[in-house]
């Protein structure tokens, strides 16, 4: 099968395969805007996150059990735009899948740990911020931040061992086992009873926990604002303890914030994937760019709530970090941060 250089003639992935897919036709003016646009949103992701993780690394003030969630978080969001981005981008302006099958599996596994590690890392966030609120002295007791390190490394091997077998149970890295595509394809098909036992397991039952630990923190919250303006109206004095409180609650706050943009952005997804309706391309590439674009919002979030990341940025952009003793800057500053 001949390579057709024409514009009016069919062009192939691979020529010489009988078995290619087609290659979609570009303009070469779509063809750098495609490029440039991805390249730059890859870029963007990378730089946020890598600002969030030196932060939270450089600073020893910022080494709570917190961040060190946020720190998992950011490192998945980076990988993702150092790694996925860039590979599916040229995936997609390409239409062309050029770096074989066994990449392809790993491309695959990839994506999905990433994905699976930063969801989970949502939802011990959740847990964390729950016990901080509700629970505060045995939160200051129990919660260090080794402990929230060995439940941040449980949870990267749970996300890579969970994708791999969901991969390699279904014989992705066998070629010959996969009659559904041509070749120059890399896209992940399944059972629909698989795609419903990885939606309960990976994203609703995951999501209902979420939903039911935020709910319960913005009620306690509430309640422990309302007391402390009680306390501050009449004239009393409010403790150290309260004031931290008050903090916790305003942290809570803000990574509810984030866990509700990484649903919006996640859910179409989810919801597509069980669809026993063909989706046009167009549309199913806009909702994965969404969900990619997730990791790069991040970030700004941070920088629009968090103090201390906005004082660690400046640090970092002024070069200040390589002052010696410059991990010991008070970035927190005072507990209202």
């Amino acid at each position: 099968m001949a390579y057709e250089t024409e514009d009016h003639e069919t062009q192939y992935c691979f020529p010489a395969i009988n078995s290619s897919c087609v290659k979609t036709k570009r303009s070469t003016h779509e063809y750098n805007i495609m490029y440039v646009f991805l390249s730059l949103l890859s870029v963007w992701t990378v730089f946020l996150n890598l600002l969030v993780i030196i932060s939270i690394s450089h600073f020893k003030k910022l080494h709570t059990p917190t961040n060190m969630l946020i720190l998992s978080l950011a490192v998945a969001d980076l990988l993702v735009g150092l790694i996925i981005m860039p590979l599916d981008a040229i995936k997609l302006i390409e239409t062309c899948w050029y770096f074989g099958d066994i990449f392809c599996g790993l491309f695959l596994i990839t994506m999905g740990m990433l994905f699976s590690a930063s969801f989970n890392s949502l939802v011990v966030i959740a847990v964390d911020r729950f016990v901080a609120v509700c629970y505060p002295l045995q939160y200051e007791r129990t919660v260090t931040t080794t402990k929230t390190v060995i439940v941040i490394c449980l949870c990267w091997f749970y996300s890579t061992a969970y994708n791999t077998t969901i991969v390699t149970s279904n014989n992705f890295f066998n070629s010959s086992h996969r009659t559904d595509g041509c070749y120059g394809d890399c896209t992940f098909a399944t059972g629909l009873a698989w795609r419903v036992a990885d939606q309960i397991v990976s994203f609703f039952l995951p999501c209902i926990l979420l939903i039911t630990l935020y709910l319960r923190i913005f009620y306690v919250a509430k309640q422990q604002v309302r007391v402390i303006n009680s306390l501050v109206k009449r004239g009393k004095h409010v403790t150290e303890r309260s004031m931290r409180r008050i903090s916790e609650s305003k942290a809570a706050l803000t990574l509810g914030l984030i866990v509700v943009i990484h649903l919006l952005c996640w859910l179409p997804i989810y919801f597509f994937s069980l669809c026993t309706t063909v989706i046009p391309v167009a549309v199913l590439n806009s909702i994965v760019w969404s969900m990619y674009s997730n990791s790069g919002i991040n970030p700004l979030v941070y920088a629009l709530f968090y103090p201390w990341f906005r004082k660690a940025i400046k640090h970092i952009i002024t070069l200040r970090i390589f002052i010696p003793a410059s991990s010991l800057v008070n970035t927190v500053m005072d507990h209202h941060s």
